[in-house]
């Protein structure tokens, strides 16, 4: 066909780039790489409406590589046309040869799509397999809230397809009615060890994609006529699903087989691998063909993102009464996770916020959230997995997305966090139901181990420096309150765990909140005693119990944010005679390992003792009896307080 020999020739260039530029870095995956040889042409010089010099247009059709081993052809593709890579303010153009750096610790051009290091192309970190269709959703969310008519084109691998996370992402898509969505399936049959199973064949994935409501198209993955009509074909009412048929390794014999997945061509086999694509160049009579400029790119459409500034959620007061929590300010008493709810709702006058939910918008009160701002609130129903990877497609877009569910049933997400925070998405992530206080519904809803991940992150830093993701831990609806909007105007990924009983005020509504992470409630003088969230309001009836019947002066001191700057505290305990105790209700690895960890860099030689959940509980019908059952009660705290301070009078 005359018309695409230029798009063949082209491939045949790119093919051997892929093999050249994986054997240089002695990894890669070749041979997922030359199966989309085509596609990718078709996506990156003919299909896709984007600006290579300006891959940041708000307006630019986009490629979302869930396959994202298979990453070596699109870096080959994009060198080929000269994209732009780096930070907005300090981009450079790339040339043919720098494809040859691939896997490199100073290229941009990194083992699996990844935006965070430079390669801006993509939205979204891929390659953990099964989220990139999800991403696909956010941002074509995203484009659906601009009211633009964008297309993201999501490749996915039929091996791929057996993670569950792709029909939830499918489900989600069919509901939100996303369009502009295309799911491209690279059926070359092969998986990274083996065959794939019958049920991912492109005939069982066809009647899978069909019962879901999708259009399907099956194609062949190497014919231009084929994969152009699908490419460009009208969606009508249904999101269009593309079965292409590929062959991995294409016309590289050496890595063709089930064993070839992750590897490079050998350098002993480079030459009879290029040997065999020029053969191919021959027998599609482009052999003698001259590699030209075959782009032929439509200009990015205009979009207007939502503009930027700080965001303000007002007074505490009138957002909760707009709430209708009236009650809750003449009782001063309210949870945490109504007052986030309330805060969520106020922060939505700024177009940027969106919340999404799991199916419990009820119990998080992400409802507040719907009623005033239904046009941005997203059920995502009980799908966690694609929930946070469609909020980091929603990130991507110029969106803020506040993600809540309890936090028990966030940890099945936590590979989709970890993805989020390697991309730096500005996500914001409400754990709910945290802690033992949730008392009667028992373990299995209970957030406990939370903390203990989420402080991994809050201790890593980005290539900026700015921590990985930030934790928050409410106390009272006050600092709920003023921490949700902290959170909105913080780039970058934000977690906040919030509990269900209703609790006393502690702070006057005008209370500011900073990063530094604590607050000295209570000033004493003969232990300091560090609580966080629920536990505060624990901490404080034994902190009376401690003067009235041992007559001892004890500090308390509210910790709420991690990371947590700890030379005050450290100076605190270490007037109270050396002796911190810090309560949790939660497994190890939280505030407490902060504050051990820093004594133990410290000089001041301060001893810090932990009362945290030390077993897996059970259900009890109130909170004191979990406090109870796990060693956190008030006369847990002040047995152990009576304890240290003999130890340190000794």
């Amino acid at each position: 066909m005359a018309e695409y020999k230029d798009l063949d020739r082209k491939v045949i260039k790119l093919s051997k780039q892929v093999v050249r530029m994986c054997a240089e870095a002695g990894s890669g995956h070749t041979s997922s790489s030359l199966a989309l040889g085509h596609l990718t042409t078709a996506l990156l010089y003919r299909v896709m409406r984007y600006d290579p010099k300006n891959p940041w247009h708000p307006g630019s059709d986009r490629l979302i590589l869930s396959e994202g081993h298979a990453v070596p052809i699109v870096y080959a593709a994009y060198c080929d046309i000269g994209g732009v890579v780096g930070q907005f303010n300090q981009a450079s153009e790339l040339r043919f040869s720098d494809a040859l750096t691939l896997r490199a610790a100073d290229s941009v051009l990194d083992g699996h799509p990844n935006p965070a290091i430079g390669f801006p192309f993509f939205d979204t970190a891929t390659g953990s397999l099964g989220q990139g269709l999800s991403a696909a959703a956010g941002l074509a969310l995203a484009a659906k809230m601009s009211g633009t008519a964008q297309r993201f084109f999501c490749i996915i691998g039929d091996g791929e397809s057996r993670e569950g996370q792709i029909w939830e992402a499918l489900d989600f898509i069919v509901d939100q009615k996303l369009t502009n969505v295309r799911a491209i399936f690279n059926c070359n049959g092969q998986g990274q060890s083996d065959y794939v199973s019958p049920q991912q064949s492109p005939y069982a994935l066809g009647q899978k994609l069909a019962a879901f409501g999708w259009d399907v198209k099956e194609i062949d993955g190497h014919n231009w006529d084929e994969i152009f009509a699908a490419l460009s074909a009208d969606p009508g009412e249904k999101p269009v699903a593309i079965l292409a048929k590929t062959v991995k390794g294409w016309s590289v014999s050496s890595v063709q087989g089930v064993s070839a997945h992750g590897r490079a061509v050998a350098e002993d086999q480079i030459t009879a691998a290029l040997a065999e694509l020029d053969s191919k160049a021959g027998e599609l009579g482009v052999a003698e063909l001259p590699d030209s400029d075959c782009a032929k790119l439509a200009e990015p459409l205009p979009v207007s993102p939502p503009a930027g500034g700080e965001i303000s959620a007002g007074s505490f007061s009138e957002a909760l009464q707009a709430a209708g929590l009236s009650d809750a300010l003449a009782k001063k008493k309210l949870s945490t996770r109504r007052a986030w709810g309330a805060a969520l709702a106020a922060i939505g006058g700024d177009v940027r916020v969106v919340s999404l939910d799991g199916d419990v918008k009820a119990s998080t009160f992400a409802s507040l959230f719907e009623k005033t701002h239904p046009e941005r609130y997203i059920e995502c129903k009980i799908a966690e997995q694609n929930m946070v990877s469609a909020a980091a497609g929603l990130a991507a877009g110029r969106r803020i997305p506040f993600v809540s569910s309890f936090a028990k049933f966030l940890t099945r997400a936590y590979d989709q966090v970890e993805m989020a925070a390697v991309t730096n998405s500005n996500v914001k992530l409400v754990g709910s139901h945290a802690g033992v206080s949730l008392a009667a519904d028992g373990p299995s809803q209970m957030g406990l181990s939370d903390l203990a991940f989420f402080r991994a992150f809050a201790r890593t830093h980005r290539a900026d420096g700015a921590p990985a993701i930030r934790v928050f831990q409410p106390s009272d609806a006050v600092s709920a309150f003023k921490l949700t909007e902290l959170m909105a105007n913080i780039d970058g990924m934000c977690y906040m765990r919030t509990h269900r009983p209703d609790v006393a005020f502690i702070y006057d509504e005008n209370e500011e909140f900073t990063l530094d992470g604590f607050k000295h409630l209570i000033d004493g003088e003969d232990v300091a005693i560090v609580a966080s969230g629920y536990m505060v309001h624990v901490a404080k009836k034994a902190c009376a119990a401690l003067e009235d019947k041992a007559g001892l002066s004890p500090s308390l001191i509210d910790v709420f944010a991690m990371p947590l700057q700890t030379d005050e505290i450290l100076r605190i305990g270490d007037d109270c005679r050396g002796q911190i105790l810090v309560l949790e209700d939660n497994y190890a690895g939280g505030f407490a390992d902060e504050i051990t960890a820093a004594a133990s860099q410290s000089d001041l030689g301060v001893m810090v003792e932990t009362l945290c959940v030390p077993r897996i509980p059970k259900s009890g019908r109130t909170p004191e009896d979990l406090l109870d059952m796990t060693g956190l009660a008030v006369k847990n705290i002040v047995e152990k307080v009576q304890q240290m301070f003999d130890q340190s009078e000794g």
